[in-house]
């Protein structure tokens, strides 16, 4: 590996880390879902400083191509963060659905208090011009 792949690699995982802690700082990301890129960002830079160790780690696991190994590794992860946000999504949807029923439910209850006023009011007036 040449000086400038492996500068490229470590500079490219730094400014990983920085996005991901900046988009945190920023409330854009909420710490939970930050976990997984993270986890690739701090795997990303330990390979770029220490690229033996990928070599190991893919001989140790019987993979040919090490790049195969990066490329098993970040599929993993996102599918890691997918389901995830998947979960997040169906917890979000069903709260979303409770509340869509409770705001329909008072919908309804204040149409009917302003049916029953508006009746009363009526009635009121109906029985001041009967004397």
């Amino acid at each position: 590996m040449n000086a400038v792949t492996y500068a490229f690699g470590i500079v490219a995982a730094v400014l990983a880390l920085i996005a991901i802690v900046e988009l945190m700082r920023r409330g854009t990301l909420r710490e939970r879902h930050a976990v997984w890129w993270f986890v690739g960002g701090i795997l990303a830079l330990v390979i770029a400083v220490f690229p033996q160790l990928l070599t190991a780690a893919a001989r140790l696991l019987r993979v040919e191509v090490p790049a195969n190994l990066v490329f098993f590794v970040a599929i993993g992860l996102l599918f890691l963060v997918s389901l995830q946000y998947g979960a997040e999504l169906t917890r979000v949807e069903e709260k979303l659905r409770t509340l869509a029923e409770r705001a329909a439910f008072h919908e309804r209850r204040l149409v009917e208090l302003e049916r029953c006023v508006t009746e009363a009011a009526a009635r009121d007036e109906g029985d001041e011009e009967v004397p």
